[in-house]
């Protein structure tokens, strides 16, 4: 498992690879669907950290942290993890960076607003534990993994755009 700054940065690099560049929101969001993606489609945990239900939709306490000051600028990466810069690609298995970077492109085209309204559409795991312990409270993997392959399960073809 691995800490949001990691995969954080390691978006950061594909950004940037690609001549784009991230927002805040949208880095947390991107970073939160690579988690849930990797427990939907490979049963593991991406991060080591929490998911919180917070009021624009999940979000990683420690990755706001580094990247609220941007406010609605891009991001300027590396980010640092406590007083050393992690290294994108040296702590990512194989299948890990696979998916980072498919998740980066298929959802990396999105707005962190149209990124936020997916991440907490009615059934999501920001909306069942909103609506059942309230703001801040944590999402659970299993939730976020019973929600990933539900999604997979129902439309494996087009499941990557949900």
């Amino acid at each position: 498992m691995h800490s949001a700054i990691a995969v954080a940065n390691k978006i950061l690099d594909l950004a940037t690879e690609n001549g784009r560049s991230v927002t805040p929101m949208q880095l947390i969001k991107l970073v939160y669907l690579c988690h849930g993606w990797m427990l939907g489609l490979y049963g593991r945990p991406l991060l080591a950290e929490n998911i919180e239900a917070w009021r624009y939709g999940p979000v990683i306490r420690s990755l706001y942290a580094k990247v609220k000051d941007f406010r609605d600028n891009p991001v300027k990466g590396p980010l640092k993890q406590g007083l050393r810069i992690s290294a994108p690609d040296e702590t990512f298995d194989e299948q890990e960076s696979d998916l980072i970077s498919q998740v980066f492109e298929i959802y990396g085209r999105y707005s962190g607003v149209a990124l936020s309204n997916l991440t907490h559409e009615s059934g999501s795991p920001w909306d069942v534990v909103w609506k059942l312990k309230g703001q801040n409270s944590s999402i659970s993997n299993d939730i976020i993994s019973d929600h990933y392959r539900s999604l997979y399960a129902t439309a494996p073809e087009s499941a990557a755009s949900q």
